[in-house]
């Protein structure tokens, strides 16, 4: 016989970066891990230092950093950890992102514009990932710019489940905010039984975050409508949409999204806004100054904590959406 057999066990190990802690703290609690201690700062140029307290050699090791503001110094700061951790001689590296940056730059609309999604995916590749793990993607495309497997989680069950324990379903209706969120609007209509609506908006392709509604499309008239959609970043399109359901008859409206990048004005037209409740997951931290009544944040964290027990003990992340 030649060679050496050893009779080691599997060893999971999970990092964070310093973009959103209390979600990696969530995740670490429900997996009953403990996040590895990270010795992490800036340098007076901006620049960033990472080194592990403890050693990751052989281990499946999983890091964790939701692309929030500012974007992109954490995104840089999840580049440099995965190749710390490559460095360290770890087993295999999974990413959970659990807001994917650049998503909404996953195509081309015009000549001489970047595909960004695609090289977010290109530099994490490159840094060293073995795997990508994302909560709701803008797109399903994006999964297909990663060489190398992607376990896309949804928020569905979670947010819909919410909403339909708390509103009378006889009088549900599920609102798209555009034709793009139509597939997903779909899949909440087949969980909770209600009909579905669609907001026919346009948006100035010259102008950021303009958009002009112009009809709704089903009928809203006496109906508590829940729009849903994957983010909200400065709420102008999904506050002038709930403004289209009322204008249309609706008697109550409640928004539900994954993300909320809440960015710029979005703490003033969330607060001006007739909906009564908005929805999101922690996906993102939200900005201290949208502490709200009518803002409800639901834990993505046990959703995460299982896929990531999946990947680690070769199970299926897929089943834990098959009734989807």
């Amino acid at each position: 016989m030649t060679g050496i057999k050893t009779t080691g066990e599997k060893k999971m190990m999970f990092f964070s970066g310093r973009a959103h802690p209390d979600l990696a703290e969530a995740v670490a609690q429900q997996l009953g891990v403990g996040v590895v201690p990270t010795k992490a700062f800036d340098f007076a140029n901006g620049e960033i230092y990472v080194r592990y307290q403890e050693s990751a050699r052989g281990a499946d090791c999983f890091l964790i950093q939701s692309h929030t503001a500012p974007i992109n110094k954490w995104v840089m700061e999840q580049l440099i950890m995965i190749d710390a951790l490559k460095r360290a001689s770890a087993r295999s590296i999974t990413v959970i992102v659990p807001f994917y940056g650049y998503a909404r730059q996953d195509k081309k609309h015009r000549g001489r514009e970047p595909i960004s999604a695609r090289l977010i995916a290109d530099l994490m590749k490159t840094a060293g990932a073995d795997r990508i793990l994302a909560v709701d993607l803008h797109t399903d495309q994006i999964q297909g710019f990663f060489d190398g497997p992607v376990d896309h989680l949804f928020a569905l069950p979670l947010l819909a489940d919410y909403v339909g324990a708390k509103v009378d379903r006889s009088k549900l209706t599920v609102v798209s905010p555009d034709a793009g969120r139509v597939r997903v609007a779909d899949r909440w209509c087949d969980r909770l039984g209600a009909p579905l609506a669609i907001v026919h908006k346009r948006r100035d392709k010259d102008v950021a975050n303009q958009v002009t509604v112009h009809e709704v499309v089903g009928d809203v008239e006496g109906r508590i409508c829940v729009l849903v959609d994957d983010m909200i970043d400065t709420g102008g399109t999904i506050c002038a949409a709930a403004d289209a359901l009322f204008a249309h008859g609706a008697e109550d409206v409640i928004v539900t999204a994954t993300h909320g990048v809440l960015s710029g004005p979005a703490a003033d037209r969330l607060k001006n806004s007739k909906v009564s409740e908005f929805v999101f997951t922690d996906t993102l931290p939200t900005p201290n100054e949208l502490e709200l009544d009518k803002i409800t944040v639901l834990s993505i964290a046990p959703t995460i904590a299982r896929a990531v027990r999946e990947v680690f003990e070769d199970g299926s992340v897929t089943s834990l959406f098959d009734e989807q």
